[in-house]
């Protein structure tokens, strides 16, 4: 069975890894599919951010990073996939995703929505606030894989010690 994790991935998070390392468990094949966001403005190109993504997942085995730029249940059906991945850190989340859920399925009754829950060390994290903190010179390294903080820092530059 084929599962679709949808996401902007604008960066990819250690909550984002956990997610996925979840959903491997779970199903035979995860593809993380990195969208263009048109109601979002990312720090991330769309290319920059699937290469984020898969160097990220590298090394986990049946795992496909590619990006979309459409409808959701026309990439699951592209896909042959039926199962959409989506985490959940909070109660605030699950409104909003169970709409998104219910949207999905009366376009496509075949579409099924899995909620999985990252560890509780994640539950916190989020790629805008990630982003704060790198707009602000924070440290992100706690927060991100390698090779997501490495393409942070080239982007937002390196973490300040002191504060004015």
């Amino acid at each position: 069975m084929i599962a679709v994790y949808p996401g902007t991935f604008d960066p990819m998070t250690f909550g984002h890894m956990d997610i996925v390392e979840r959903a491997v468990k779970l199903f035979g094949s995860v593809i993380v599919a990195v969208s263009e966001s048109k109601r979002k403005t990312t720090a991330f190109t769309l290319e920059e951010r699937v290469e984020m993504a898969a160097e990220a997942t590298a090394h986990m085995q049946n795992v496909t990073v590619v990006p979309y730029t459409c409808l959701l249940v026309n990439f699951l059906k592209k896909h042959k996939a039926n199962v959409v991945v989506r985490g959940l850190r909070a109660v605030s989340d699950f409104e909003f995703e169970f709409q998104l859920a219910l949207m999905n399925r009366t376009m496509d009754p075949d579409c099924e929505s899995v909620f999985l829950m990252p560890n509780e060390k994640h539950i916190f994290l989020s790629s805008s606030t990630v982003r704060e903190v790198a707009l602000h010179s924070g440290d992100v390294s706690l927060f991100v894989p390698a090779c997501v903080n490495k393409r942070i820092v080239e982007r937002f530059g390196l973490p300040v010690t002191e504060c004015r």
